[in-house]
């Protein structure tokens, strides 16, 4: 099954301030917030949403074909994506701007503060897909995560023209977008990915209720934090799975994307809703124990233990199968 990611390519600014945003606001100033926070650390870590997602599914060896921009800074970030399975050939490169930068501040609640330089990533609107589709020989699905806006409307509608399957995936555009787009994006999607807010603001922006978008869409993903993820489709009961216990929090920047590399994989294997989801939980639980987005080794023999002791042996055998 070839899957294309769509999305967002960046380099990640990450801090860690040693104490509580809420601390430190006043309920009655929040409209005139000026605030610095003194950080302990700053890790510079590759990341951005797309590539963050289809190194998830390259090191689970279902080789996605990553389609977005970067700029002539790309080079090195290419050569580590290439090494760790993930197919770039399809990554336009901006001769004007540089690759997207995210900056991001985490406090000690695992709150986050971040901002988003978009770069050459404004340039990911100019992308055909029907060119990577020829140069791969077809595409069984395509992944429309988080990235110039432009590009995500182009590659929806692309899409729906061409009748290739699509995963709507908005995450931190949704923010920016209307309710318009947000219906466009999201309207006969095979896959709608959505964490318990992002549901929310998804039903206020388009006017849609919970019924009306489970008519519109084939099945809802929505990411429930500690308590795992719920698998809706229109008629049937819903999938609920839980999640593998963490040895560790270490950041939860990139822990959505990995939960997506993971179900994607498992869509790729072609096993169930349940077990894909299941292979998700597993490699966000990896990140969340990992200070960056792509830092995580996938160790199979470790992933298939901790995946054992949550799942069962029936669940790690289908799974074994494919990492092997």
């Amino acid at each position: 099954m070839r899957i294309a990611v769509t999305g967002s390519i960046a380099n990640d600014h990450l801090m860690t301030f040693p104490g509580r945003f809420a601390d430190q606001l006043v309920a009655d100033q929040l409209h005139t917030v000026s605030l610095s926070f003194l950080v302990d650390s700053l890790e510079i870590r590759r990341g951005g949403v797309g590539a963050n997602i289809a190194f998830g599914m390259g090191q689970l060896g279902t080789q996605p074909i990553l389609v977005g921009a970067a700029g002539e800074d790309f080079g090195d970030y290419r050569a580590w994506l290439d090494r760790h399975g993930v197919d770039t050939e399809s990554v336009h490169i901006s001769e004007l701007r540089h690759t997207a930068r995210f900056v991001c501040t985490t406090d000690e609640a695992h709150n986050q503060i971040g901002s988003f330089y978009t770069g050459a990533m404004s340039e990911a609107r100019q992308i055909e897909l029907q060119t990577v589709s020829a140069r791969v020989g077809g595409l069984d699905l395509v992944c429309i995560s988080a990235d110039d806006p432009e590009a995500m409307i182009r590659h929806t509608e692309e899409c729906r023209n061409r009748g290739i399957p699509f995963a709507a995936d908005f995450s931190q555009q949704i923010a920016r977008m209307e309710g318009a787009d947000i219906r466009t994006l999201m309207e006969g999607a095979t896959f709608l990915f959505a964490n318990e807010y992002e549901k929310e603001l998804i039903e206020t922006k388009t006017g849609w209720s919970d019924k009306e978008i489970l008519g519109k869409v084939e099945t809802r993903v929505i990411t429930l934090g500690a308590k795992g993820v719920r698998i809706d489709r229109e008629g049937e009961e819903p999938i609920v799975v839980g999640v593998p216990d963490e040895e560790r929090k270490a950041d939860p920047t990139g822990v959505g994307d990995a939960f997506r590399a993971g179900f994607l994989s498992g869509l790729s294997w072609g096993v169930s809703l349940e077990r894909a989801a299941q292979v998700g939980c597993m490699l966000a639980t990896l990140v969340i124990e990992t200070v960056g987005t792509q830092e995580y080794e996938l160790k199979r023999a470790h992933f298939m233990e901790r995946f054992t002791k949550r799942y069962g042996e029936d669940a790690a055998a289908e799974v074994a199968d494919h990492l092997n």
